[in-house]
């Protein structure tokens, strides 16, 4: 058997898209955990866990750093990753982006929560900075409803009600409605966490680092880079407006 023959028909059976991200376009890898509605009810408390939201943001930071990202944010079981126009990782491939960023979520989560655990990914494209306000805008928008659908059905289950007059007692109800059943209960939604309410952003700053020079021993200072990260965003105007200095600064 020639076996470079052999080889090079196994490889004609192999299926992949050559599929690329647009020159010069913004991207945000969106990621979300699998399965994720049982797998926390089965190892977190509800409606919102201070170790998961955490185990979110270190996922976060680990996929801020491999994919030498801009930006990340985190809502609920989802992490947003901004990629500069200019970005060339895996040759803007986007099998390899999502197939990648999944799998290094997937080992990050799994490894500090030592419980297996699964994120699919997909790739969202936009113009300029504008768009990239208007991503994540939405997705914090997306958190705020959340967060209060959630307090509210999690709420109603406490007191009694189960998982299908929970449901039903929020269907169709509107924001001002819901607000006011937590209010029965002693829940002023404007008064809870801002994370839970906003989600978390991650983003690159730098700072300086006092050191010292082990040759001529002195003291030294030098410029580093470290994640910063922000878990009482700005709403509306004030987030777009970091969000727009965060997309085009190079730290």
């Amino acid at each position: 058997m020639d076996t470079d023959e052999f080889e090079s028909r196994q490889r004609a059976r192999e299926y992949f898209h050559s599929l690329r991200v647009l020159p010069g376009a913004w991207a945000v890898i969106r990621l979300d955990g699998r399965s994720f509605s049982r797998f926390t009810e089965e190892h977190f408390e509800k409606p919102f866990d201070p170790r998961f939201g955490e185990l979110m943001v270190g996922t976060a930071q680990t996929l801020l750093t491999e994919l030498a990202g801009r930006y990340a944010y985190t809502e609920s079981d989802e992490i947003s990753v901004l990629l500069p126009p200019d970005f060339t990782l895996f040759g803007r491939s986007v099998e390899k982006l999502v197939s990648i960023s999944a799998g290094i979520a997937s080992a990050a989560f799994t490894r500090a929560a030592g419980e297996p655990a699964h994120f699919d990914a997909r790739i969202w494209l936009g113009v300029d900075v504008t768009d990239v306000a208007d991503y994540f805008s939405w997705r914090q928008s997306d958190a705020t409803r959340c967060a209060l659908n959630g307090w509210c059905y999690w709420t109603l289950r406490r007191n009694g009600s189960s998982a299908e007059e929970a449901s039903r007692a929020l269907t169709g109800a509107s924001t001002s409605d819901k607000n006011e059943l937590l209010f029965r209960y002693g829940i002023n939604f404007a008064e809870l966490p801002a994370w839970q309410r906003r989600g978390v952003g991650l983003w690159w700053e730098t700072h300086q680092h006092a050191g010292r020079d082990p040759v001529r021993g002195t003291e030294v200072t030098s410029t580093r880079r470290r994640v910063r990260v922000d878990r009482e965003l700005p709403m509306k105007t004030d987030y777009r407006e970091l969000l727009q200095r965060l997309a085009t600064q190079r730290v």
